[in-house]
């Protein structure tokens, strides 16, 4: 029974990893199995039996749950771009809260305080993510991934960024492969990976997979290596990391609405269409604030 319930939390951890704006590390949280994951991560080689153990039905539910809501996510961006986009929106600023309090909680304790780093952190972080949606012009550059030694190489650092991110409560590691401009093209490569298995199409199948490989191998590295990394960051130098997430945070609702317009273009949009966005920015700003709560009732726990 234990592996079939870590297995359904594993599935909408991995649901939360597609969506943008959600984090993949708020919802392990939530669901309590945050510490286990990182510890499990930490010790998998001093530990391996127990690590499995624990990571396995964990991992396969992940898998499980970004595979489906792939499938689903492309669906949304073309039938419904302007409501997806609110929708992600209110995911992305419901967090606000959540971070600023860890922020507020980090400056508490480092020992080494700067009100001015921080400040220049979110500055530059922020203008990072403002400028990053327009780098590429008018088009997307991993809208179209194709076999390449530059493509593949480019998609193995993409993992490890995608990795490092998803693994930080309160920042969604979706929401940075959108910043960067691959988030269309690894969910399309995903898809169509699925699509070429369902029809036996081994070549198609052949081809994206080609493609993924170095995204996922990208992605374990960074699960094992760079989350050490983070962790060490937390410790020293909390609200500094914190004020830089920020910066990402605040300006990256721009970056999902120029990018959706640039990918799926915002067509048709009516009064009835307005209101819906708007509702369904509420209903997920506050849906990301509850999660939030219940992070901070696992903390205190």
């Amino acid at each position: 029974m234990k592996f079939i319930v870590d297995l359904i939390k594993g599935v909408f951890v991995g649901i939360a990893n597609v969506i943008p704006g959600v984090s993949g590390g708020t919802m392990a949280v939530s669901f309590g199995i945050y510490d286990k994951l990182l510890s499990a991560i930490s010790n998998l080689f001093k530990d391996f039996k127990n690590s499995i153990k624990i990571l396995l039905p964990i991992a396969l539910g992940m898998v499980l749950g970004v595979v489906g809501f792939t499938m689903i996510i492309p669906w949304l961006f073309t039938n419904q771009p302007f409501i997806a986009s609110c929708a992600f929106t209110g995911l992305i600023l419901g967090g606000i809260p959540m971070l600023w309090g860890n922020l507020k909680e980090g400056y508490k304790k480092d020992k080494t305080k700067s009100f001015s780093v921080n400040i220049i952190l979110f500055i530059v972080f922020a203008t990072i993510a403002a400028i990053m949606p327009f780098i590429n012009g008018n088009e997307e550059s991993g809208s179209l991934l194709s076999v390449s030694p530059s493509t593949l190489i480019i998609m193995f650092f993409i993992g490890i960024i995608a990795a490092a991110t998803m693994i930080i409560p309160g920042v969604s590691g979706s929401l940075v492969l959108m910043i960067l401009g691959y988030y269309f093209g690894v969910i399309t490569a995903v898809k169509d990976c699925i699509t070429a298995l369902k029809n036996v199409d081994i070549k198609a199948f052949m081809e994206q997979a080609i493609i993924l490989a170095p995204f996922a191998i990208g992605c374990i590295i960074g699960i094992f290596f760079i989350s050490k990394l983070i962790k060490w960051l937390f410790e020293h130098y909390s609200s500094a990391t914190f004020s830089a997430i920020l910066g990402l945070i605040v300006i990256s609702p721009l970056c999902i609405f120029y990018k959706v317009h640039q990918e799926y273009g915002f067509r048709h949009i009516d009064a009835l269409q307005i209101i819906l966005g708007i509702i369904f920015f509420v209903l997920c700003t506050i849906l990301t604030i509850y999660m939030g709560t219940l992070d901070a009732s696992s903390e205190d726990a």
